[in-house]
């Protein structure tokens, strides 16, 4: 089995509202790049990396020299060719090595008549529960603003009574720290007995980090996760907060995860499939994590089906998966694989069974919103529309004033 062909498709899904986090905001809509992998025997592998556009297109396409020929099973070979350690520094294709990664997996699982999890040592759970992940959001299409503590606690309430979830993400980082306390003792108080986690995306200064760690150490906290930047910002709040800090900003790589291991600064490692460069590496970081005594949960970074599938897949192998991952996934409108959305029961979503990663793509979906995306376009990430000429700082002083109300339909 020999690599003949990669394609690769941007498309842009739509969420339910815009999403708004503390660097900026997702625009109503998720785009993602979806790869194909063909190879000789006529098999296609699916692999998927998020935005991009026209230049992750044609990233993807200028890989295929590298990959012409290589075999899908040659997985560890691929890394060296995609993403050397050294070559790297110029070219920085850990995403990139991450989809073809995907596809590759996919390729082996649906060559040989397995699932990908099989692959990677047998499944040890059937299903991966995962946290209602809740943010603030605008108004639009007729889906209500998230912008108060009782629209939070009803938004969760919805939620948890559609899915089941019994653990509650907060992105934050948005609004000034004492108002999202506020917001997040609300939902400590509506849901008794579920656990909780907070996630400013680092933008709090060390003193805001130690101050709002200190508020919420009485509740049912899962962890803190990146209340400030950096390795030694977060060394400085765990020392002084009876709270678990996880991150998945500042232990990305096995370097820092070793930083890590030698001189602690975070108790959960947050293992994105994207992020690590793969499947693969993440499950070697929590044979890392085991070792050593770190928690381990698996990231969202807003992925459609393809890359969830990955992230079921991985849930699915790690003994010590003993927090709910994330998911970005119930705040979209549809997905680009056949049969839809896969669907949450009691909280969690069933490992695939299917060969490969067990999802393929829905041709006319992926049709449509590869239109939409040509329509739309990207937007950018680190801007909120509704802020014009604001950006973030870290640590960021000019937050948002939580007694505005918009809605930015259209």
């Amino acid at each position: 089995m020999k690599i003949v062909d990669i394609r690769a498709t941007t498309v842009a899904v739509p969420l339910e509202a815009p999403l708004r986090h503390s660097n900026g905001a997702h625009w109503g809509r998720f785009v993602r790049t979806l790869v194909e992998v063909e190879t000789d025997n006529g098999l296609v592998g699916l692999g998927e990396m998020g935005g991009g556009g026209e230049s992750a297109e044609a990233a993807f396409r200028a890989l295929l020299p590298y990959l012409k020929g290589h075999d899908p099973f040659q997985v560890e070979a691929l890394r060296f060719k995609i993403a050397n350690p050294t070559a790297s520094l110029y070219n920085n294709r850990t995403q990139l090595l991450a989809a073809l990664e995907f596809a590759c997996l996919d390729l082996v699982g649906r060559h040989l008549g397995v699932p990908v999890c099989d692959l990677l040592g047998g499944r040890l759970r059937d299903a991966v529960p995962f946290a209602s992940y809740l943010f603030f959001r605008y108004a639009s299409d007729g889906h209500g603003e998230i912008r108060t503590p009782d629209q939070l606690v009803a938004h969760a309430g919805e939620l948890k009574a559609a899915h089941g979830f019994t653990v509650h993400k907060l992105k934050g980082g948005v609004f000034p720290p004492d108002y999202e306390l506020e917001c997040y003792r609300a939902l400590a108080a509506a849901f008794p007995g579920d656990r909780l986690r907070y996630d400013p995306n680092a933008v709090l200064s060390v003193a805001e980090g130690l101050r709002f760690g200190k508020a919420i150490e009485a509740l049912d906290n899962d962890y803190l996760e990146d209340p400030v930047w950096g390795l030694e910002g977060l060394r400085a709040v765990r020392e002084r907060v009876n709270v678990p800090l996880a991150t998945n900003t500042v232990v990305v790589n096995f370097e820092q995860l070793a930083s890590n291991v030698l001189r602690r600064a975070a108790d959960v490692v947050l293992l994105d499939t994207t992020f690590w460069g793969g499947v693969r590496p993440c499950v070697k970081a929590a044979g890392v994590c085991e070792t050593f005594q770190l928690g381990v949960a698996v990231h969202s970074s807003g992925e459609l089906g393809v890359q969830l599938a990955t992230m079921l897949h991985l849930g699915a192998v790690l003994p010590n998966l003993t927090y709910a991952a994330d998911a970005h996934y119930h705040q979209l409108r549809d997905d680009v694989i056949e049969g839809g959305k896969l669907a949450y029961r009691d909280g969690a979503i069933a490992v695939p069974s299917g060969p490969g990663l067990g999802v393929r793509l829905d041709r006319e979906r992926v049709a449509r919103y590869a239109e939409l995306y040509k329509e739309t376009g990207g937007y950018p990430y680190d801007r909120d529309p509704g802020r014009p000429g604001w950006y973030a700082t870290v640590p960021n002083e000019r937050f948002a004033d939580p007694s505005v109300s918009l809605d930015v339909s259209g």
